[in-house]
């Protein structure tokens, strides 16, 4: 794995399927506050889970006027179906081909497995790789920047360098 994103650095510019059809460039949204949210794989337990959440409190992130973005190695077709089952609200990018290509360059790509680390990157506070649940302890544990949980909705809703 490559080393993560620092707060501050600038964010590398991408071009991703959104559908089959349609593309999203980082650069489209300069100016806007946005949150990258890298997660394994559509369909898992877990990242159905993490989806969700944030689908749940997408209104926080809409106060601010942030973006939100989930971004895994799954195909276009396959986030069109998990999008339509999970009744998730913003898009799903395709880190598809080259596989993880975007996820490496921002140091959030499990290269053993072959799919994105659960990571999520905005402008103030860098990219910061999320860990599950600790077994037992419902205690939740953060790698990278030591402040990534637990910080407010508007602190991280900063718009990222381009």
């Amino acid at each position: 794995m490559t080393r993560i994103l620092s707060p501050g650095t600038t964010a590398p510019d991408f071009t991703l399927p959104v559908t089959p059809d349609q593309r999203l460039s980082l650069r489209d949204l300069r100016g806007q506050p946005v949150v990258l949210a890298f997660y394994p794989a559509d369909w898992s337990p877990v990242c159905g889970d993490q989806m969700a959440l944030y689908n749940e409190i997408l209104p926080e992130f809409q106060k601010y006027k942030a973006e939100v973005l989930g971004v895994s190695v799954d195909g276009p077709w396959c986030h069109a179906a998990f999008a339509r089952d999970r009744h998730l609200h913003f898009p799903l990018l395709s880190d598809f081909e080259p596989k993880g290509a975007v996820a490496k360059a921002y140091g959030a790509y499990r290269d053993k497995e072959g799919v994105c680390e659960r990571a999520l990157c905005d402008r103030r506070r860098g990219c910061h790789l999320l860990e599950l649940p600790l077994a037992g302890r419902g205690q939740s544990r953060s790698r990278g920047h030591p402040r990534s949980i637990g910080k407010s909705t508007e602190e991280g809703a900063q718009s990222w360098p381009t």
